[in-house]
C-alpha cells in the first residue's frame, strides 16, 4: 500500500496526505514521552553517567524518575502542540510526495514503482520536501521539550513572537543543514528497509495469511526505523544542537552550555569535548522512539488507506445505495 502501486491503485495523493496526518497525530501521542527523553539526553554536555556527579540525567530509569518528580507528568509532553502540528504536517507533505514521486518514477523512468530502490530515493526526497516545510515548528518543539522550570517561553504564540523578535526570523531554520543531510538517508533508508522486509515477509509467509498483515506491518515499520536511525544518529544530535542555539538562559538548570557557530563547529566542539560517544547521546530512548514511531506510522498509513479503499469499493457504494 505504501507507495504508488499501478495494479492496484485506490488512494489519490489527497487521501494520502489525509492518511499520512491521521498516523502521524496518533502516533505522536504515543511516542512524547520517548521523544522528550531523547532531546534532553542530546543536549546534556556532561557524560550520561552516574559516575558523574554533575550530570543531571544518567540513564532512561533515573531520567523518567527525576522528571516526574521535578517537572510532573505533564512534561513528558512538553511541546506536545508544535509536536503535533509538526507530526501531522509532515506526515501530510511526506505520504503526498512520496506517492506522487513514485508515481512520477515510474510513469517517467524505466524503474518499477515498487523496487526497493525507487523507494530509497523517493523516500529521501519525500522527507526533504517535508522538513523544509515543518522545519519551524520543529524547532519550536525541539525549545518546548528542552526548557525546564520555570519556564521560558510559557504558550506557543510567546515563543514565537519572542523568538522572532529576538533572534529573526531565521532562528527557526537552525539546523536544517544538519537536517536535509540526515534526513534524505533516515527516511530513504527507512522505505527502503520497509519495503524489502514486506518482500520478505510475503515471501516467507502463506498467501492465505491475511489475518496478519497489520502485525507485519508494524513490524515491518519497526526494525527499518531502528536500522535507519541507527545509521543516521550523530546528525539528529548536532541538529538539535544548534537548534537550541540563542536559548543557552534556559539550559543553565540542566548544566554546562555551549555556543555553536554552525554545523562543523558543533562537530568539532562535540568530538573535542564529549568524544565520539557524544554524537550518541539518547541513542537508548531514541531507538526504542524510532522502533514504535516507525512501526506505528506505516501500521496507522497502511489502515488508514485501506479504510479509505473500502469505503470506495463497490460493496461499500451498494450499501450505501441500497
Amino acid at each position: 500500500m505504501v507507495g504508488y502501486d499501478p495494479e492496484g491503485r485506490c488512494v489519490s495523493t489527497v487521501e494520502a496526505a489525509a492518511a499520512g496526518s491521521a498516523s502521524g497525530l496518533v502516533t505522536r501521542v504515543l511516542v512524547s514521552p520517548l521523544d522528550v527523553l531523547k532531546i534532553r539526553f542530546q543536549l546534556q554536555i556532561e557524560q550520561l553517567s552516574s559516575r558523574n556527579p554533575a550530570a543531571k540525567y544518567h540513564g532512561i530509569l533515573q531520567a523518567v524518575q527525576r522528571i516526574f518528580r521535578e517537572e510532573g507528568l505533564t512534561a513528558f509532553w512538553k511541546g506536545h502542540v508544535p509536536a503535533q502540528i509538526l507530526s501531522v504536517g509532515f506526515g501530510a507533505v511526506q505520504f503526498m510526495a512520496f506517492e506522487s514521486l513514485t508515481e512520477l518514477m515510474h510513469n517517467v523512468t524505466s524503474f518499477e514503482a515498487r523496487a526497493s530502490f525507487v523507494h530509497l530515493v523517493c523516500g529521501g526526497l519525500a522527507a526533504c520536501t517535508a522538513s523544509v516545510a515543518v522545519h519551524p515548528v520543529d524547532t519550536l518543539r525541539t525549545r518546548f521539550a528542552a526548557q525546564g522550570e520555570p519556564k521560558i517561553y510559557p504558550n506557543l504564540r510567546h515563543a514565537v513572537v519572542t523568538m522572532y523578535q529576538t533572534e529573526g526570523p531565521r532562528t527557526f531554520y537552525r539546523g536544517l543543514t544538519p537536517t536535509l543531510v540526515a534526513i534524505f538517508p533516515y527516511a530513504g533508508l527507512q522505505f527502503f528497509f520497509y519495503n524489502i522486509l514486506q518482500q520478505f515477509s510475503k515471501w516467507v509467509t502463506p498467501a492465505e495469511a491475511k489475518n496478519g498483515a497489520s502485525i507485519r506491518n508494524l513490524v515491518c515499520g519497526s526494525c527499518a526505523g531502528v536500522v535507519s536511525k541507527s545509521l543516521t544518529y550523530p546528525l539528529d544530535v548536532v541538529k538539535k544542537r544548534l537548534q537550541v542555539g540563542g536559548f543557552e538562559h534556559a539550559r543553565a538548570a540542566f548544566g554546562q552550555v555551549r555556543t555553536y557557530g554552525g554545523l562543523l563547529d558543533c562537530m568539532r566542539q562535540i568530538m573535542r569535548e564529549e568524544g565520539p560517544g557524544g554524537f550518541f547521546k539518547g541513542l537508548s530512548p531514541s531507538l526504542l522512539k524510532a522502533a514504535f514511531s516507525s512501526g506505528l506510522i506505516f501500521f496507522w498509513y497502511e489502515l488508514f488507506c485501506g479504510l479509505l479503499c473500502a469505503l470506495k469499493s463497490p460493496e461499500s457504494t451498494k450499501r450505501k445505495e441500497g
